[in-house]
């Protein structure tokens, strides 16, 4: 698709087209109707019987069918008409105003879709000195309108040479093929459920327009974006639009939760906590430490953090305020970086708490790009599970690791189905309790990764490392010399065989005097290592 051809095209002609389709389509139901009634009913009621009659009678039967299948697939050619003619439009709509304000912004648009412009100040053509952010700005929005027609242009074509292919062997009169393509159209208009293989919804997301993607992120922004399997792009927008309306709830029900009720009462014999107090104040701490989240998800996202971290750009990659929250946010895009580290933290981590955990994956990104210069990396701080909130009791069990596994190996197959290009190092990594839930998933699910990191950890459910179903060189594990905390130490005894153990069979990480909350300190030991590993420069 080139500019001349999307500008010039006469998308009337596509409506003219599908008009004709929708005449014959009503015609046709017009016939069929005199049919059955001049020819099938009569038939019927002649009380003709006999083996003749009988045969005559299945004929008319099947030949009933036969019509009504070729009248469904004239529905479908119209339908097909009328969406692409909806399609090209809007792409033609986004170019000619593309092209319209880089007119209005004297730059030169030439038909390969080049942009130059006058940089001389004293001209009376000087595009001034922003001329080049506006055009790259234009040049990005001229080449999407391309993009969006050659993908509509794409999707009409393979669909009419579908019903042509029905229409001119006969598959299309066999009511079986029309159940198909019906199930077909109806599956484009419905998001498929959550928990849906992510290739499976891969394959649903490509087979749309994007102006039916966009209609499903701004009426469904809960299903796409937390759905694996939808890129990374348009689940941050579809999270932003649910951050957005659940920042406005939250604050809402903050509003209406009505005044502190008296801290203690009267409970007989003295004065007692007031239960009533109790769940206002449960209440008013988590509405408020879910604000704050969001707030600091927002920083980070577009506010001052974002240019304290050198405008790296985040995505919102999953969000859910209810219970402790989930949050996924991935620090540069994953669909497109050349490394993709998934980091899994551990007690204590929620929701609200997000914005710490997106702060390690920054500085693991940091560090990757020192190591790879020439590669890119994308880390995702996965904060997708109830983790425990406390060391005693809920750390020393392990249903919380259980509760993770099939999120966390969807969402690895989810990394794999939406990037572009060539396959991505894929590297799971987790730290304290956030270990056993990487060691159980990748114990049980076999997810596609091609390295592990465990930090701090206090066993993953297995005695080797072998037994994470992946090549024990490619098992890492780091523990900081002051890390000796139960969680790091006594807890291995809980879940296996301690990790660092010579007898476990990973790879050691240096983590230099780490303890078990600043394996991620700027330029520590351990981050160095980190970075080593996902960019795939560590050598033993």
């Amino acid at each position: 698709m080139d500019i001349k051809t999307l500008y010039d095209a006469n998308i009337n002609n596509i409506t003219i087209a599908k008009n004709a389709f929708d005449a014959l389509y009503s015609a046709f139901g017009r016939h069929i109707e005199s049919w059955q009634h001049e020819v099938a009913d009569r038939l019927t009621s002649s009380h003709w019987t006999g083996t003749a009659a009988n045969h005559a009678q299945a004929r008319i039967q099947l030949l009933g069918t036969e019509l009504q299948s070729a009248h469904s697939e004239l529905d479908f050619v119209g339908k097909a008409l009328a969406k692409a003619a909806e399609q090209f439009a809007l792409a033609q709509s986004h170019l000619v105003y593309a092209l319209d304000d880089a007119k209005a912004a004297k730059l030169n648009v030439a038909p390969d879709g080049t942009i130059t412009w006058d940089k001389e100040p004293t001209s009376a053509n000087y595009a001034g000195a922003g001329a080049e952010t506006t055009a790259i700005a234009i040049s990005n929005r001229i080449t999407a309108a391309l993009n969006e027609a050659a993908h509509a242009d794409q999707e009409i074509s393979a669909r009419l040479n579908h019903f042509a292919t029905n229409a001119s062997d006969g598959t299309g009169l066999d009511a079986a093929t029309v159940a198909k393509d019906q199930a077909a159209e109806t599956a484009r208009e419905r998001i498929p459920p959550a928990g849906t293989d992510p290739a499976s919804v891969k394959q649903w997301w490509n087979g749309l327009s994007d102006s039916e993607r966009q209609k499903f992120i701004n009426d469904h922004p809960d299903q796409v974006g937390n759905l694996d399997g939808i890129p990374a792009v348009a689940r941050d927008q579809a999270n932003r639009i649910n951050m957005k309306n659940a920042k406005q709830n939250l604050q809402l029900q903050l509003d209406h939760l009505g005044p502190e009720p008296p801290h203690k009462i009267d409970g007989g014999q003295g004065p007692i906590t007031n239960p009533d107090w109790m769940a206002w104040d449960a209440k008013n701490i988590d509405l408020r430490e879910k604000l704050k989240g969001i707030g600091d998800i927002e920083s980070r996202l577009d506010g001052k953090k974002l240019a304290a971290r050198g405008n790296t750009p985040a995505f919102l990659l999953g969000f859910d305020t209810k219970g402790n929250g989930r949050a996924i946010v991935s620090v540069n895009n994953p669909d497109t970086a050349d490394n993709v580290v998934t980091f899994v933290p551990g007690t204590t981590s929620k929701f609200a708490a997000v914005s710490g955990d997106v702060d390690k994956a920054d500085e693991m990104v940091k560090a990757a790009t020192t190591e790879g210069r020439t590669k890119s990396t994308a880390a995702i701080a996965w904060v997708g599970y109830d983790a425990p909130q406390n060391k005693i009791p809920d750390a020393a069990m392990d249903h919380f690791a259980e509760n993770a596994e099939k999120d966390l190996a969807r969402f690895q197959v989810g990394l794999r189905s939406t990037h572009e290009g060539a396959p991505s190092h894929n590297i799971l990594m987790g730290h304290s309790y956030g270990t056993l839930a990487v060691g159980y998933t990748m114990r049980d699910l076999k997810p596609p990764v091609d390295d592990v990191i465990l930090v701090g950890s206090p066993g993953v459910g297995v005695d080797h490392a072998k037994e994470l179903n992946i090549d024990p060189s490619h098992v890492y594990v780091a523990r900081g010399s002051e890390d000796t905390g139960m969680y790091a130490v006594a807890r291995s005894e809980w879940f296996r065989q301690d990790p660092m153990s010579s007898d476990f069979g990973a790879r050691h990480l240096q983590a230099g005097d780490s303890d078990h909350s600043h394996y991620w300190n700027p330029g520590g030991d351990a981050v160095k290592e980190f970075g080593r590993v996902i960019a795939g420069t560590w050598r033993p």
